[in-house]
């Protein structure tokens, strides 16, 4: 085994039931390096600025503009202090749902699972369908045709070319995931950078009140708030996505939160910079709508910049797809380890050691929802995570109080009272957006949210009775202090 796929030191690896130890070796060989993590960080969170476009015209350009930085320090920020300590702490296969298993126990390690992969049903739809948008969009304006929306079987057709060839990719191992996502950064990041450049020298020569209107018209604060804050939020979310594959990370001690010290500014930054430019060109109003970038970007610079654009929004659902692919497939596999789902999903690729039925089954799952006919629903996708995420903000706290003796190479600073500190932001944040919804839609939004996240309680005793009869949880293993 080469000297980068050795086990580091205190790196015991995950046991697999009916699994023999060679191939525990494989499925924890240790190859995600530091900058195609950050990079795999970077499409599981953002994927470049594609996306925020609602925000400004639903919340007007100045409460946008609060929010873009605002929301990192109230959200991500937090995110990051509990995922860097409870990575450090337990770098194994599966990540958070082993991390909420080991801190609240096997009824609510599966909620985390099950929550988790299940939303992911709908948002990882989102990125092949996407694609075949931003492709419709650019024949459309550049080559005259639009025959990928005009026939729905064409459409569902390139959502598979999407899908499949970025299954094979996430087949072949992280590594590789890794190494495309960080080209495939490069070329989503380069047109926005270019777009920056020319909107901030525009900014520094005329001075437009980019910041104007502060809130869009016609629409009360509250309800403005709301709906802004849950668009950014859809955007900052997953920076604890990657933790399912720890156990595939080189030196995830130092590796790990190392990339979060990277990718949290990176992102702020993406996201940041082309909208102040985009407004200097496109004050705020109707004309930000969900996919109109390539348009502002056209306004900006240029019709080269608008294509550029377009080009770097295909490439962007692609980058996003697969990187999120890598993370959420390994919930079905240590669902199965630990009994939940049948055990065949532990099956493990002969040559590069990937959980390979476990990433078919997913993608198979996404091949058919992205057949149905729905809005991005961002409502839906905040609700969901943030119910997984304060599980593992209970566990944090859970495990300093169970395990005080637990190696913690980072911690969340300020003892039990920076803790709780550190978990009551993201919750302050989410209980605006929710009460900004329910003011705007009513309480009738949460009703699909709350049915899906009631699906695990109730699926819980049936799958113990059926499916796992008896077989035991793979252990987390924690080192502790002499």
């Amino acid at each position: 085994m080469p000297p980068s796929d050795a086990l580091a030191a205190n790196e015991t690896p995950d046991y697999i039931p009916g699994v023999t130890p060679p191939q525990v070796r494989v499925v924890l060989r240790r190859r995600l390096t530091l900058w195609p993590l950050v990079m795999v960080m970077f499409f599981s969170v953002s994927g470049g600025a594609f996306g925020l476009e609602p925000a400004v015209s639903e919340s007007g350009a100045g409460l946008t503009l609060l929010l873009l930085l605002a929301v990192p320090l109230l959200w991500s920020l937090p995110v990051g202090l509990m995922v860097g300590e409870l990575s450090t702490a337990m770098p194994v296969e599966g990540g958070y749902y082993a991390w909420v298993k080991k801190g609240l126990g096997p009824f609510w390690g599966f909620q985390e699972g099950w929550w988790s992969w299940i939303n992911s049903f709908i948002d990882m739809a989102i990125y092949p369908v996407l694609f075949a948008s931003y492709l419709d969009t650019f024949l459309t304006r550049h080559a005259g045709t639009a025959a990928v929306g005009e026939h729905e079987w064409l459409h569902w057709v390139v959502t598979l070319v999407v899908i499949w060839p970025l299954t094979w990719l996430n087949v072949r191992g992280a590594r590789q995931v890794g190494f495309v996502s960080l080209w495939f950064s490069l070329l989503v990041l380069l047109p926005f950078l270019a777009l920056s450049a020319i909107g901030l020298v525009d900014l520094v020569r005329d001075r437009p009140a980019i910041w104007q209107p502060v809130v869009a018209e016609d629409t009360p604060l509250l309800s403005a708030f709301g709906l802004g804050l849950f668009v950014i939020m859809w955007n900052y979310l997953g920076w604890d996505g990657p933790s399912t594959v720890l156990g595939e990370v080189h030196t995830p001690r130092r590796t790990f939160p190392r990339a979060l010290t990277l990718a949290v500014p990176l992102v702020v930054i993406a996201y940041v910079l082309p909208v102040v430019a985009g407004l200097t060109a496109v004050p705020g109003g109707a004309a930000w709508q969900d996919g109109a970038f390539s348009d502002i970007a056209e306004a900006v610079g240029g019709a080269w910049l608008g294509v550029w654009l377009s080009l770097a929004g295909m490439v962007s659902a692609a980058g996003l797809f697969a990187a999120l692919l890598l993370s959420n497939s390994r919930l079905p596999f240590v669902l199965a380890a630990d009994g939940y789902l049948p055990p065949a999903l532990t099956r493990l690729h002969v040559r590069f050691g990937t959980p390979v039925l476990a990433i078919v089954l997913s993608s198979a799952v996404y091949s058919i929802f992205t057949l149905s006919a729905f809005e991005r629903l961002i409502e839906l996708d905040v609700i969901l995570y943030a119910a997984s995420l304060f599980l593992e903000f209970a566990a944090l706290i859970a495990l300093r109080r169970r395990e005080p003796r637990m190696v913690r190479p980072v911690r969340v600073p300020g003892g039990m009272a920076g803790l709780v500190l550190v978990s009551l932001a993201p919750v302050a944040v989410f209980a605006l957006a929710v009460a900004g919804t329910v003011h705007d839609t009513g309480w009738a939004s949460l009703a699909l949210p709350v049915a899906m996240l009631a699906s695990g309680p109730l699926l819980y005793p049936l799958l113990r009775a059926t499916v796992k009869r008896g077989t035991r949880d793979v252990p987390v293993p924690i080192e502790r202090l002499p």
